[in-house]
């Protein structure tokens, strides 16, 4: 859910696939004309397409569908023209918020995330009064069982990952945004099968999330964004155990 919880996110990613496929498929039609548009056609030699055709196939979406969106990036189909947006925000309790939208209208993309944040106490911000709260980097999440720690490290430092983080649940590598295509293609050389990828912000100061009222109010707030069309990415810095997210979620 949140961006500090990143396992947690991940798990919850999982879950919701099924029920929500026609927001997944949208999701990734956009992140898949943009790969394109920005890198090429070529997987080969587009890291970041790459990453977002496995994704596409671990959420079944039809191989047409996936071709479709590249040739729209590509300019060999004509499409929407789509605009990169980053909106920044307090939810409820202070909650930092980074809202990473793609839309093809920016004055209905802006109403639609305002509103949100209006309906649950919280407020848009202006550009820098959140982001320096987060550090822009690439994540990769990688289960404990799928590799050991020196031979991830090996891996990854050697690509230009700057850091490996371990917890209970896994290993987390922090790259530098240039870098991720290069850390991205080194992992899957070796066969090595992220349970998450991307170009997030993460945390670097949290705010401590210990009631329930809260916490349903930041899980609402989340799911409201995450429903949106124009929305692809919601990042934040609330810190709640695991115990009150599930409780928050139920």
């Amino acid at each position: 859910m949140a961006g500090h919880n990143k396992w947690s996110k991940v798990k919850r990613g999982k879950a919701i696939t099924d029920g929500r496929r026609s927001k997944v498929f949208s999701s990734l039609s956009r992140d898949l004309t943009l790969a394109a548009k920005a890198g090429g056609g070529d997987p080969d030699g587009n890291a970041r397409l790459r990453t977002l055709i496995l994704k596409a196939r671990e959420a079944n979406m039809p191989a047409d569908n996936v071709d479709r969106a590249i040739q729209k990036g590509t300019g060999e189909l004509p499409g929407i023209v789509y605009e990169e947006i980053t909106y920044e925000g307090y939810g409820p309790g202070g909650v930092a918020f980074i809202v990473q939208a793609t839309t093809d209208n920016k004055t209905r993309a802006a109403k639609d995330i305002r509103a949100a944040f209006a309906r649950f106490d919280g407020n848009l911000a202006s550009t820098g009064a959140v982001s320096f709260q987060f550090l822009h980097a690439g994540q990769f999440l990688v289960a404990r069982d799928k590799i050991a720690e020196d031979a991830l490290m090996e891996i990854a430092l050697e690509a230009g990952a700057d850091d490996i983080l371990t917890s209970d649940q896994g290993y987390e590598i922090r790259c530098g945004v240039h870098a991720f295509d290069k850390v991205a293609h080194a992992l899957e050389r070796k066969g090595l099968k992220p349970d998450s990828s991307e170009i997030a912000y993460i945390p670097v100061t949290t705010v401590p999330v210990t009631e329930l009222a809260l916490a349903k109010s930041l899980v609402k707030l989340h799911e409201t964004l995450d429903d949106m069309d124009d929305v692809q990415h919601v990042f934040s810095n609330e810190e709640m155990d695991d115990a009150l997210s599930a409780a928050a979620q139920a």
